[in-house]
């Protein structure tokens, strides 16, 4: 996978637009966060309807290393939650509390250049509250 292609796909995720996981993950794709695991497109939008739902999220990667099997960043993830939900999947939250994942995600990519498997391994989430008050949340998956 080229940066190009790679760009395209963060593009149009930061746009919300679901069928670049129709375009980029292969129909049998694997994911995990965490202890947090689920497979194929269906289970990425899934997971995305449930974050979108109630953040404004937009990734920032950052030293893409790519080839025809692999590709690898270094991202930062920024979640705004745009309204109060008591059961986000990040906890209860308020209008305005920002969210910050740092971290690594390497993808696997099918013989076509779509996601095969995508594992995520964080260094830091952190919550900055409305308020103000900044907490190291570790992951909350």
């Amino acid at each position: 996978m080229n940066q190009e292609t790679f760009d395209d796909y963060i593009a149009r995720f930061n746009r919300r637009d679901m069928t670049a996981f129709e375009d980029y993950l292969d129909d049998d794709m694997h994911m995990q966060n965490g202890t947090l695991e689920f497979t194929g497109v269906q289970g990425m939008k899934d997971h995305y309807a449930k974050i979108w739902s109630t953040f404004r999220e937009e990734l920032a990667p950052t030293d893409f290393v790519g080839s025809d099997t692999n590709a690898a960043i270094r991202m930062v993830t920024f979640f705004t939650a745009e309204r109060d939900d008591p059961e986000s999947l990040f906890g209860p939250v308020a209008l305005g509390d920002r969210y910050e994942f740092r971290g690594v995600i390497s993808y696997r990519l099918t013989a076509e250049g779509k996601f095969a498997d995508i594992l995520v391994a964080y260094n830091s989430f952190t919550s900055i509250r409305a308020d103000g008050t900044v907490t190291e949340l570790g992951i909350p998956h």
